[in-house]
């Protein structure tokens, strides 16, 4: 199949942000079959005010009254390929300007679990883009560990295609599918943080959250490294946000901002994969390597823990000393 050949209307879509979501899909269905997707009808009525609501009635009555079919999928390394290099990479490019800093601590393996501080409470443009520079940089197979709303929420079967986040590499943020990536000796992208990052809103933005100790045991568990990246730029995505956290659990979501752009959202909600422009610059820091059985005086979840505060106490001194001149080059 010959490649996707970017048109008027797709550059308008990177131009206007309602029109991310079209690209996103069109883009699916060059390759893919979609009889569930949206249709032209529904990606015109997607740039206007409200018009995504009845774009969503009319899909729904189309489809009979039902959500769009789950289908069995699994992840696609071609795909991954052509979606990085036909959309991620003007993305990255132009609209983030986003570069790697520190680049000989990158370390040749391709086995390693890449953990970053998590912020800016949207659509993790941080991960994506970062996947998509190592994918670059070194050719990686580099797949990025998501909250489980990123493949079932019903915000996301509707908005993007099912099975898209999978298709992509996408790893669900649960213990067994963890440890099968972990498994496979793959490069895992990972917020030890967990929603915590984005979620912590504005105020707090280069305070990391506490970590979750799992990726500690993991690394342990198969010998493999631990490479730090501190990105900043990510806090401006949404800037300005708080988390109106118990409004968020009432609607099973990860969390729900506000900011003065809600009253786009609200408008415009195909903007939800979009996010503010900002220049994304990754530090990446030396590689850590995990022995906790050295640790005999603890036992190995305790060991694990005290372990993993002490790489978030480490990451954080890199955040400050990058954001005070001292830390970055």
């Amino acid at each position: 199949m010959s490649g996707y050949k970017f048109t008027w209307f797709d550059r308008f879509c990177l131009w206007y942000p309602p029109g991310w979501l079209i690209l996103f899909n069109r883009h699916w269905q060059h390759y893919h079959a979609d009889p569930d997707g949206w249709n032209w009808l529904e990606y015109g009525l997607f740039l206007l005010p409200g018009g995504f609501y009845i774009a969503l009635l009319l899909r729904w009555l189309r489809l009979g009254c039902r959500f769009p079919r789950h289908q069995a999928v699994q992840f696609d390394r071609n795909y991954q390929q052509v979606f990085r290099d036909e959309v991620l990479a003007p993305i990255a490019k132009y609209y983030y300007r986003a570069e790697l800093k520190q680049i000989e601590n990158l370390p040749e393996t391709e086995s390693m679990i890449v953990a970053m501080n998590h912020a800016g409470m949207s659509f993790p443009w941080d991960f994506l883009v970062l996947a998509y520079l190592l994918g670059t940089a070194r050719e990686w197979n580099v797949k990025p560990l998501a909250g489980v709303s990123l493949f079932d929420h019903p915000w996301m079967i509707w908005w993007l295609p099912p099975g898209w986040s999978q298709v992509l590499g996408g790893v669900r943020a649960e213990k067994e599918d963890f440890e099968a990536a972990i498994a496979q000796k793959t490069v895992l992208l990972y917020a030890p943080e967990g929603l915590r990052g984005p979620g912590k809103g504005w105020r707090q933005r280069y305070q990391l959250a506490s970590f979750d100790p799992s990726f500690i045991r993991l690394s342990d568990r198969y010998q493999i490294p631990i490479l730090p990246v501190v990105c900043l730029g990510n806090e401006l995505l949404h800037p300005f946000a708080i988390n109106l956290q118990q409004i968020a659990r009432i609607f099973a979501l990860p969390f729900l901002p506000l900011s003065p752009l809600m009253p786009l959202f609200a408008l415009f909600p195909s903007m939800g994969v979009w996010a503010m422009r900002s220049r994304l610059c990754y530090f990446i820091q030396p590689a850590y390597r995990v022995n906790l059985k050295n640790r005999t005086s603890c036992r190995e979840r305790v060991a694990a823990y005290q372990e993993a505060q002490a790489f978030r106490d480490k990451l954080q001194n890199a955040i400050t000393c990058i954001l005070s001149g001292s830390g970055g080059k």
